[in-house]
C-alpha cells in the first residue's frame, strides 16, 4: 500500500514563514531538521516499525542534505524515569549509530513527553537560529510525530512533515501502514506541509 502524499515558550516566528515551494529555494524561509526518537529501544524493539529500513535510509538522506546545506539538525530522545528501561543515558535511549548524528555539532536533547517542545529548549533554540520551517522525521507517527507537528504549528513554526520518513508499529486496532497513511492525510495541509524525502531541500 502506498503511503499517501497528500520547555520554555519562544517568540513566534510565524511572520517568517511565507508559503515556500516544497523544495525550499535557497533564499526561502530557513529550515532545520528534527529527527524524533530514532533510538535503539524503539527502532530495534520486539515490535518492528513499519518499513524500518526505508525510513532509516530516508532519514539518513535528510540528515546528509541538511548537513550539506548547513541547516541545523536536532535529534530528540524519549526518556523515562530513573530505573526504567529508558532512563536517561541508558542504552535503549541511544540514537541509532547509522544516523551519524554528532552531538558535538548537532543538538541532541532528551524529552519526557510526546511533544518535542514540552519541557525542552527546542522552541528557543529554533527562534535563536532564525528557523521558520521545521522538517520532521522519526517515530512514532501517532504519538511524538503527530504531537510535535501540532505543537510546532501552535508556536508559530511551519512544520514540514516528510511523509516517507516517519514510522510506527502496529496497534491492536490498526496496522502501522494505515496509521501512517491516516496521519499523513490528517496532518498534511491542516497542520503541516507534506513532502517526500526526494523533494526535501534545506
Amino acid at each position: 500500500m502506498q503511503i499517501p502524499a497528500s520547555a520554555p515558550s519562544a517568540p513566534s516566528v510565524a511572520s517568517a514563514a511565507s508559503s515556500p515551494s516544497s523544495t525550499a529555494a535557497p533564499d526561502g524561509p530557513r529550515r532545520a531538521l528534527l529527527v524524533i526518537d530514532m533510538q535503539l529501544g524503539l527502532f530495534n524493539g520486539s515490535d518492528a516499525p513499519f518499513d524500518k529500513d526505508r525510513v532509516l535510509a530516508n532519514t539518513r538522506q535528510l540528515i546528509a542534505r541538511a548537513r550539506e546545506a548547513g541547516a541545523p539538525i536536532f535529534a530528540a530522545r524519549h526518556t523515562g524515569p530513573a530505573g526504567s528501561p529508558i532512563a536517561p543515558g541508558s542504552p535503549l535511549t541511544q540514537l541509532l549509530p547509522q544516523l551519524g548524528i554528532d552531538a558535538q555539532r548537532d543538538r541532541v536533547f532528551d524529552k519526557t513527553r510526546p511533544s518535542c517542545f514540552q519541557g525542552t529548549g527546542l522552541a528557543a533554540w529554533l527562534a535563536e537560529a532564525g528557523i521558520a520551517e521545521l522538517v520532521i522525521a522519526g517515530m512514532k507517527t501517532e504519538f511524538c510525530v503527530d504531537t510535535t507537528c501540532r505543537a510546532a504549528a501552535g508556536l508559530g513554526f511551519r512544520p514540514v512533515l516528510v511523509a516517507d520518513a516517519h514510522t510506527t508499529t502496529d496497534s491492536p486496532l490498526l496496522q502501522a501502514e494505515l496509521i501512517i497513511g491516516h496521519h499523513n492525510r490528517t496532518l498534511g495541509g491542516a497542520f503541516a506541509q507534506l513532502i517526500q524525502t526526494a523533494d526535501c531541500r534545506f
